[in-house]
């Protein structure tokens, strides 16, 4: 891996983070309706429209636009996110309050995702007669069909109300999380599952594979020593393209569970209008989803000598 190799990735991951920046902070200033005014403009409060205004030039709301965006980016640069309009508190205090819950539902769902996926992939490839091969190909379509805040809805239903195996109130810190990962982790593995069939039926037809069969090889062994490492590759594509839909998916489940994560962030930044708070998430989510494709772009050619030696030769 050549150095501006290094670079050209790093600079495009940038100039996304700049683009989601940018497109982000135009579609919330075009928003109808004013957090400030939504929490100060209350009758109970008593405030004059005096104080309102003193309110409002100190979050700089009146400020031209163009000098609120540089403002607003060289603060990001710098790590100051803001302050909530609604908590009152820097968005990087509520941000950090929110972020465990999140990022623990995300890396166990995406984990679980990984090995449904996988466990569907094999069992296809293992299967001992066609029905039943296409059975389990069939699987991944109906998870993408199923949405995932009626999936939430009907695990509550059947494992919480019916059989009274996870409880809903009071769970234990790791119970609360059973449902959820479920959730999250079904639609997850579906398009994983379908790209790693799809990789391994490739595979298979190589003649290395048949090179392996013609020596002995099980089944079992030929997809573990020599299936496994050529599927699995192409694979790690889509799971960063994926980490995407796991934040969009964790803002709906933890709003059908209650978890108190980004997703219930989002969910009370987007009713109140906080633009501070939305823009940071946004930023924060894109940030992620940036340093995922870009740890799987530097991977490749580490994986892949031959990708390796081509970006070089490109250089």
């Amino acid at each position: 891996m050549t150095s501006r190799y290094l670079f050209n990735r790093i600079g495009q991951a940038l100039l996304v983070l700049w683009a989601a920046f940018t497109v982000s902070f135009v579609l919330l200033q075009a928003m109808p309706g004013d957090a400030i005014l939504i929490k100060f403009q209350n009758p109970d409060l008593g405030l004059t429209p005096q104080q309102i205004a003193e309110i409002r030039a100190a979050y700089a709301a009146d400020s031209p636009l163009w000098l609120q965006y540089v403002q607003t980016i060289g603060n990001f640069l710098s790590g100051n996110f803001g302050y909530s309009v609604q908590a009152g508190v820097p968005v990087s205090a509520s941000l950090a309050a929110h972020l465990p819950v999140t990022l623990k539902l995300a890396a166990i769902g995406f984990l679980t995702a990984a090995i449904l996926a996988v466990a569907i992939a094999f069992l296809s490839s293992l299967a001992p007669f066609a029905w039943l091969r296409s059975a389990i190909q069939s699987v991944p379509s109906l998870f993408i069909s199923i949405p995932t805040f009626w999936l939430g809805i009907m695990l509550i239903q059947i494992f919480s109300f019916r059989l009274k195996l996870v409880p809903v109130i009071n769970p234990g810190p790791w119970q609360e999380f059973i449902l959820p990962v479920a959730t999250l982790a079904v639609p997850i593995s579906a398009p994983l599952a379908q790209v790693l069939v799809r990789n391994i039926d490739a595979v298979l037809t190589q003649p290395f594979i048949t090179v392996a069969r013609a020596k002995g090889a099980t089944q079992g062994r030929v997809l573990w020593r020599h299936v496994a490492k050529n599927a699995l590759l192409p694979t790690l594509t889509i799971a960063g393209v994926l980490f995407g839909e796991l934040i969009a998916g964790a803002v709906v489940t933890e709003t059908v569970f209650g978890l108190n994560g980004i997703g219930g962030l989002t969910e009370r930044a987007v009713g109140t209008q906080d633009v501070a708070v939305l823009q940071a998430i946004v930023v924060l989510s894109a940030a992620a989803f940036v340093a995922i494709n870009l740890i799987v772009d530097l991977l490749y050619p580490v994986l892949d000598p031959r990708l390796r030696t081509r970006s070089g030769a490109t250089a």
